[in-house]
């Protein structure tokens, strides 16, 4: 016949309570454990999308954020390297690479030493700005002329307006184009399918992570 907890030494007792006590606490545990998996989890998916960020641009390829930026302005294609990369291809495919050739030259040439603005103004004048020059660019006479009585005293803005002019005719013509043209769509879809198959990948994990239980 039991005689009831009354009966029992208080050791027992305490002993009892303790483990009760534990097992409560074991019980309520998992709310504070699932928020840091959570926060694991964000750093991780951090650390993944930076690092494929990273492998996109060591492969030469865009990423879609910069994609979209490039559709957003022709300046943001124009200050991106690779958007300029990407850029001339299309020139290419129109045969009017001689543009950006032009532009990326007059750049160039801003940053040239004082003693040598003479030699590569003349360079550059006889490439691109003279009638019938190997990689004329489409300029008007006035600003032709200009250009070439600029070269007579080279400076480092004397290409200046040849320059601006070409940008325009870039900004408002080919880059229409090249919104429209199969590259960009062909970039904008692949970038679309490498953000579907990553959607999936997390989608897999958490599904095996909530089979595994979070082990």
């Amino acid at each position: 016949m039991c005689k009831g907890l009354a009966t029992l030494p208080a050791t027992c007792l305490k002993s009892a309570k303790d483990i009760k006590h534990k097992i409560s606490f074991l019980l309520q545990k998992p709310e504070p454990q699932t928020t840091d998996q959570k926060q694991a989890k964000e750093k991780t998916g951090n650390a993944a999308a930076a690092a494929a960020a990273k492998r996109s641009e060591e492969a030469g390829v865009p990423s879609a954020a910069e994609v979209e930026k490039w559709k957003e302005s022709f300046s943001n294609v124009m200050s991106s390297e690779m958007g300029r990369e990407v850029f001339t291809s299309f020139l290419k495919s129109e045969f009017s690479q001689e543009n950006m050739d032009f532009w990326v030259a007059c750049e160039d040439y801003k940053k040239t030493d004082p003693s040598k603005l003479t030699s590569r103004a003349k360079q550059i004048y006889k490439q691109y700005v003279e009638a019938d020059a190997p990689n004329e660019v489409n300029l008007d006479a006035a600003t032709r002329e200009e250009t070439q009585q600029n070269v007579e005293n080279a400076c480092p803005s004397c290409f200046d307006e040849a320059q601006k002019m070409i940008y325009t005719l870039m900004e408002k013509d080919s880059y229409r184009r090249f919104l429209q043209s199969k590259l960009i769509k062909d970039l904008c879809e692949s970038q679309k399918s490498a953000a579907d198959e990553k959607k999936k990948n997390c989608e897999r994990a958490e599904s095996r992570h909530a089979v595994t239980g979070g082990a």
